[in-house]
């Protein structure tokens, strides 16, 4: 079955935004600036820093990039300059093949395999494992994560693509990345008890944990690794991050960002980030508690977590003042979760095309593109490959992806039938 022919009145139009998605980015470039980029120079750093140290000082140092950041976002190019992000390289390593899966054309998986060459070049230097961070030194509330440190929020991506490409056609390599990937996730990370039959991983090594969505990802790493190699250590470790997971959903179905007793925002992102952890989880192990779990998220999430407009929100309990009403990455990443849950919590599938017709009919910009933010006034035309160019890509690629697979399984059945 090929994409014009569907059934789904948006798959068509979605490929035909894939479509000049590519031609922009073929013309825009592969590096970007950044969400970060206001705080990734000397001077935002600096600020940023005062910022924690001292609230009152702090804040006038970062007034200027917050005014920025809401009126004039286009000013980040004034702050630092373009970068190749990792994380952005996965999502269209995994968008292209996404995109060959559908349309079978060597171009995709070319495309695919690039991003894939250019992550065997951007890992982390000084580990023995294969692993990825930031490009940038990236200042926190506890201090600065320097250049390069692994972080466990991305690495899981570059996981996914590799294992995406070698199940489609593997050169040989795959196979021993995936396996240096599970090493550096299950060794070079700490491991902090948090009860009798839980433990947070850290967030990379000597950075500190007990953050929920670190061990969540972690959790499905370890949990994929463990079970496609055999490896029960890694499905122990990945267990104890689990139960981390699971112990600290709060009794309204919500996660906090951390569990530290000073970050219990709970946001977008973040959430969906969580929940599609446990959803792969889930697809792997089939335990009900995970289920159970998820059922009691997107109870919360549906109520919480969505605009007037059916769109995502950034928050339901903020952290700060945000410059913002909707993020790209928040629907983005909507879209993800929605299309791995929608077969097994009733209610997504509905919000999934919706979201995607917000996108298609709001978000997409003349040369192609997506817009970033909608501002409290006006938008953030700002193209960022990590937030969240890269993340839309692949999630209407998977989108198309999935269209075209339940449909074929569908005319399967009638065929059976008949």
């Amino acid at each position: 079955m090929s994409i014009e022919n569907s059934k789904n009145p948006l798959a068509a139009e979605v490929a035909l935004t894939l479509e000049g998605f590519c031609h922009w980015l073929d013309n825009y470039g592969e590096t970007s600036w950044d969400h970060q980029s206001f705080f990734a120079g000397k001077w935002g750093s600096k600020a940023k820093a005062l910022y924690y140290r001292n609230r009152k000082l702090g804040s006038v140092a970062v007034a200027p990039m917050i005014f920025f950041e809401a009126f004039f976002p286009a000013a980040r190019r004034f702050f630092h300059q373009r970068i190749r992000l990792p994380i952005a390289d996965a999502h269209f390593a995994m968008g292209f093949a996404f995109l060959y899966q559908v349309h079978g054309q060597k171009s995709d998986l070319k495309k695919s395999r690039h991003f894939l060459d250019e992550l065997k070049k951007s890992r982390c230097p000084g580990f023995e494992e294969y692993c990825w961070g930031y490009p940038f030194d990236w200042v926190t509330r506890t201090g600065v994560i320097a250049q390069g440190t692994p972080l466990i929020t991305t690495t899981p991506y570059v996981y996914e693509a590799f294992l995406q490409m070698d199940q489609i056609s593997g050169r040989g390599d795959e196979k021993e990345i995936l396996a240096s990937i599970a090493r550096h996730a299950r060794f070079d990370l700490g491991d902090t008890k948090m009860s009798e039959a839980a433990s947070s991983c850290s967030y990379g090594p000597g950075v500190e944990g007990r953050i929920i969505n670190a061990s969540a990802y972690r959790a499905f790493l370890l949990t994929s690794a463990g079970k496609l190699t055999g490896n029960d250590d890694y499905l122990a470790v990945a267990g104890q991050n689990l139960n981390f997971v699971l112990e600290n959903q709060n009794a309204d179905g919500s996660w906090p960002y951390a569990k530290d007793g000073v970050r219990d925002f709970v946001d977008h992102f973040h959430t969906c980030f969580v929940m599609k952890a446990l959803a792969k989880i889930h697809s792997i192990t089939g335990q009900s508690v995970v289920l159970e779990a998820l059922e009691k998220g997107t109870a919360y999430y549906l109520k919480n977590l969505f605009g007037e407009d059916g769109m995502p929100r950034p928050f339901s309990r903020a952290p700060r003042v945000t410059v913002y009403r909707c993020e790209l990455y928040d629907c983005a990443e909507c879209i993800n979760l929605c299309l791995l849950l929608r077969d097994r919590i009733p209610g997504l599938d509905q919000v999934l095309q919706r979201v995607v017709a917000g996108i298609l009919e709001n978000w997409i910009k003349r040369d192609g593109s997506f817009r970033s933010r909608r501002l409290i006034v006006g938008w953030d035309n700002m193209p960022m490959h990590r937030w969240a160019q890269s993340q839309m890509f692949r999630s209407l690629a998977f989108y198309i992806s999935e269209t075209v697979k339940a449909e074929k399984m569908e005319g399967s059945k009638v065929s059976c039938a008949a």
